[in-house]
């Protein structure tokens, strides 16, 4: 067995809204809580009308109170977007109140359009430039304050929260090697430059007194069904959501279609094979064969599976069927349906 963990987008569907949405979200939280799911992620993202999680450390604080033992974190904040004291603030105060179980992960994008990116920031000087130097000062709010201190994070200061460094590309990997803390990688929507992060981040890895060795989490979307058929069905509507998303027409989370394929352009199939390459999609006999790969080909510590199903209920049965997948690796399975191991 592999760890595995849940990114919840809080999606919402069409016909349904954000309240609905971060209901389901508890829901599901607390459904891979009973599963054995070791971490439960939300992330960051703004001005989009399918996904319900932009008030990350909100939403975070609904699901933490409403679970027990599942760790519970951002995957994640995207710092260029706040205050680094702010951040150690809401973070150190989850931190507070479930001790031990609450993780940070870190992203330098906006997760957002330049819009609305500039409606939270007001002036996008520095932003992103600026990543390294904002990571730096919020890990030195998590420090026991010193006497005499003129400021810190309260709470936050002493804080045992678990930060990680969030990529889709090279760069995090270097800052992540660099500062001695764990990495994740969005493979799940940008998998061009996985293996050479991969590769970055553990050959130029520092220990530090976060992490002692390499630890790498990467982002795989898994939609398991009875069959591969109806998996594929249900993986339609990320398919659906994420082309929307290309063409400037964001929208809620489509109801997924039959035979999405044959009505594809050359273009819009290339696309999705290209962002959508770490996808497993099928039976639970062809999800334990794609887990089996994927790990074996890039030697991840651990995965973190995403599922942007339409019907809720369907969402839930998908990651029972991946928690049960998971626990019998290594038995007899059928190809996958995956193009990114």
């Amino acid at each position: 067995m592999i760890p595995l963990s849940v990114l919840d987008l809080s999606p919402v569907p069409e016909g349904s809204d954000a309240g609905q949405a971060l209901r389901n979200s508890l829901e599901l939280a607390r459904f891979a809580e009973s599963l054995g799911y070791a971490r439960y992620w939300m992330a960051e993202h703004h001005n989009m009308p399918g996904i319900a999680s932009a008030a990350t450390a909100v939403v975070l604080a609904h699901v933490a109170a409403g679970t027990r033992t599942i760790r519970v974190g951002a995957g994640g904040v995207m710092l260029p977007n706040h205050a680094p004291l702010v951040i150690a603030e809401q973070f150190g105060t989850l931190a507070a109140l479930h001790p031990g179980r609450i993780d940070l992960g870190l992203g330098r994008a906006p997760g957002s359009d330049p819009v609305a990116a500039r409606a939270m920031r007001r002036s996008l000087a520095g932003g992103t430039d600026n990543f390294p130097q904002d990571v730096l000062e919020l890990l030195s709010y998590f420090d026991p304050a010193s006497a005499g201190q003129a400021l810190q994070a309260v709470p936050g200061a002493g804080e045992k929260v678990e930060v990680w460094i969030l990529g889709s590309s090279t760069f995090g990997a270097e800052l992540a090697a660099a500062l001695g803390l764990p990495y994740a990688f969005a493979s799940h929507f940008a998998p061009e430059q996985m293996r050479e992060a991969i590769v970055i981040y553990r050959e130029r890895f520092r220990p530090s007194p976060r992490l002692a060795a390499p630890h790498i989490m990467l982002g795989v979307n898994i939609f398991a069904a009875e069959t591969d058929a109806e998996a594929r069905r249900l993986f339609s509507s990320l398919q659906l959501a994420f082309l929307n998303l290309r063409r400037g027409r964001p929208g809620k989370l489509p109801p997924p279609v039959d035979d999405l394929d044959k009505d594809l352009d050359p273009f819009a199939r290339a696309l999705l094979a290209n962002f959508l390459a770490c996808s497993i999609v099928g039976s639970a006999e062809t999800v334990r064969q794609g887990l089996q790969e994927f790990v074996s080909s890039t030697g991840a510590d651990e995965l973190m599976a995403t599922a942007q199903i339409f019907d809720h209920s369907v969402r839930m049965r998908s990651f029972e069927i991946l928690a049960d997948a998971n626990r019998q690796l290594g038995s007899t399975a059928t190809r996958a349906d995956r193009t990114c191991a």
